[in-house]
């Protein structure tokens, strides 16, 4: 009698995501460049003082307005008191970090699983600096939002250290968040009746 070893099925997953799925995403938009235009949406209410609160759900992408979120996600923001506020929440810089910080990670991840690369560990620490005189319109040679933030992204895989390097260049040039806070992106502030 002759055993054999039955073959494991190929695990078509890497650093938790398909690859399969990845690749025929891709190969999709290759084919019909509308399925990549997204628009995100965020409703947003003052709640008193620095205090407001928004609310995301809905957003359109692949063609179509998506209906997969049964309720809305909701996030408070607050300042600390030396800003005015009561540490209510975190405050709209701090939550941009944080968009910032999730964007490098996902974008690492997504990059790194169509390399062939799996990602032992990731995290981030950013720190960001702000110049109150900006907001405060105390000087108006100082700009009102970050001068500088940096990323520092602790990463262990299965490849070389000028892999991840290489890795980390590309995703500095194709992190969403990253890209839209280092080129002029028009905003339009407008009032509505």
């Amino acid at each position: 009698m002759s055993t054999q070893t039955a073959r494991k099925p190929e695990d078509n997953r890497r650093n938790g995501l398909d690859v399969g799925e990845l690749a025929q995403t891709v190969e999709a938009i290759k084919h019909d460049k509308d399925l990549a235009r997204f628009e995100f949406r965020v409703r947003n209410r003052w709640i008193g003082g620095l205090v407001n609160r928004s609310e995301i759900q809905g957003f359109y992408g692949a063609g179509a307005e998506d209906r997969s979120r049964a309720e809305p996600f909701t996030y408070l923001s607050g300042e600390p008191p030396i800003l005015f506020g009561n540490n209510e929440a975190a405050g709209a810089g701090e939550f941009l970090l944080h968009a910032l910080a999730a964007c490098v990670t996902s974008t690492t991840v997504m990059h790194a699983t169509a390399r062939g690369i799996r990602i032992e560990s990731i995290s981030t620490e950013l720190r960001g600096d702000v110049d109150l005189r900006g907001l405060l319109n105390l000087d108006p040679s100082v700009p009102a939002g970050y001068r500088q933030i940096t990323v520092d992204v602790d990463i262990k895989a299965d490849c070389s250290d000028a892999e991840l390097d290489e890795l980390l260049q590309f995703v500095h040039g194709h992190s969403p968040i990253t890209s839209t806070i280092t080129r002029p992106v028009p905003v339009t502030i407008r009032r509505v009746a």
